[in-house]
């Protein structure tokens, strides 16, 4: 029921615009300032991401209601080898303590083209979290960070929310039919 109900937020979390031209540029525009927020904390990963295969940004929303947690978003993924833009909706379902709701933002960059291309075509992302994030506007402090996983370094930015949780969780990114 959880998975179920985690993929239903995750296809319903898309930019509210009405065309197809409009939710594509308003992917990109969230690509291109989530992009400058992290530049500007890690100015390192500039040169990290050029010198990559490929990356995706992603735009999250996550709910933790006591034993469960479940979030929903939408992103798009460079290929630099070709220039190709993927854009993909993402669902995901936890289970562990936790409470509240947090928005936020996810960059990964690819080291190797056969990662990037399986993230594209399979997109599954399993693992563990624990974070504490309170934030609102440009108040408050989020604590996200930095890991690297099968080739993959993901960044975590907090936009707003309050959140305490440490859970298990299943990720599901995929294509999205109606913008690729």
């Amino acid at each position: 029921m959880y998975i179920i109900l985690a993929l239903s937020i995750g296809g319903c979390v898309t930019p509210g615009h009405k065309t197809t031209s409009q939710k594509r540029q308003s992917i990109l525009t969230m690509k291109n300032e989530v992009l400058s927020d992290l530049y500007r904390v890690k100015p390192d990963v500039r040169s990290q991401i050029a010198r990559a295969p490929g990356y995706a940004v992603f735009s999250n929303v996550n709910i933790n209601i006591i034993l469960a947690s479940l979030g929903g978003g939408y992103g798009v993924v460079k290929n630099n080898l070709t220039g190709k833009q993927t854009y993909m909706k993402m669902g995901e379902v936890g289970l562990g303590f936790g409470a509240g709701v947090k928005d936020f933002r996810v960059v990964f960059v690819f080291h190797n083209a056969n990662t990037m291309k399986r993230f594209v075509d399979h997109g599954w992302a399993f693992g563990a979290q624990a974070d504490a994030a309170a934030k609102a506007s440009d108040k408050g402090a989020a604590l996200g960070g930095e890991i690297t996983v099968d080739n993959i370094t993901i960044y975590q930015l907090t936009e707003s929310g309050l959140a305490l949780q440490a859970t298990v969780k299943g990720t599901k990114y995929w294509k999205d039919t109606s913008l690729n």
